[in-house]
């Protein structure tokens, strides 16, 4: 996989694991959103269906949604979870962001969750969605911050470094690349959108323990990659290092873990 990420279609079936702890992401872009009974809707990099399922449950069939994914394998989970609960107003698709199938100025609102900065080209993906929103149509997206607003994927970077070929560190560069200061914005103006504004947004991880949260990282297999280039025998001290680096976010509440996020709006 390019970029060192995870293999997203290995682990589609896994990736739910994750769901309840970015969900307050989810909530965010559809706050920002402003989705309208009427609009034609369009999640980009969907993954396994968030937040467009959330958006199909809560405003029924007043709108319409599609959702696409580069990982064919996250759009099958996606619909099977559409077809379950009868959604039949939101369907998702197989499409890479930088080609996306639609005329132009098809949706009335697009939005994506944590896509933009892991697309194989950032701005073109960008492109793409701004050429299929209508004029005057509304855009929200998310993206992680900088490195050290990243602790999980950071603390990963930290123990892996050195122990395994560089290709295959896990992505923290590249996850946290729109997050410098002026790169998300300068790149939002590229693509031709307006009235950009772009906030940071603190959320928290919550588990009731280490174990809990470390069993959610080998369940998902989120670090599959890595695992597969480190010796056996070293696994259980991969796990200790990052337990001494999560120790200070440990309370009487749990595991509590705060991640900034950059939350963009605009118009076409």
């Amino acid at each position: 996989m390019n970029n060192n990420q995870p293999d997203w279609g290995r682990i589609a079936e896994k990736f739910d694991l994750w769901l309840p702890h970015i969900a307050p992401v989810g909530e965010a872009l559809l706050e920002a959103l402003h989705a309208q009974p009427g609009d034609m809707v369009l999640d980009v990099a969907s993954g396994t269906g968030e937040p467009a399922l959330t958006l199909a449950r809560r405003m029924g069939d007043t709108v319409k949604i599609i959702g696409t994914d580069a990982a064919e394998a996250m759009v099958n989970v996606a619909q099977k979870k559409a077809a379950n609960e009868e959604l039949s107003h939101i369907q998702f698709q197989h499409m890479a962001a930088e080609k996306l199938n639609f005329p132009d100025a098809a949706f009335d609102k697009i939005l994506c969750r944590f896509g933009v900065m892991l697309f194989e080209d950032s701005l073109q993906g960008l492109k793409q969605m701004q050429r299929v929103l209508k004029r005057g149509g509304r855009f929200a997206i998310a993206v992680w911050d900088t490195p050290e607003t990243m602790p999980t994927l950071r603390w990963a970077y930290q123990v892996f470094a050195g122990r395994i070929p560089a290709d295959k560190y896990p992505p923290l560069p590249k996850a946290t690349a729109l997050g410098l200061p002026g790169v998300l914005d300068n790149m939002l103006t590229q693509a031709g959108f307006k009235d950009c504004m772009i906030r940071p947004i603190t959320f928290h991880y919550h588990f009731p323990s280490f174990d809990d949260y470390w069993n959610v990282v080998e369940q998902s297999d989120i670090l599959k990659m890595q695992y597969d280039v480190l010796p056996e025998n070293q696994r259980s001290i991969i796990r200790a290092e990052i337990a001494v680096l999560a120790q200070r976010f440990i309370s009487e509440k749990g595991l509590i873990i705060p991640h900034d996020f950059l939350l963009a709006t605009g118009t076409k």
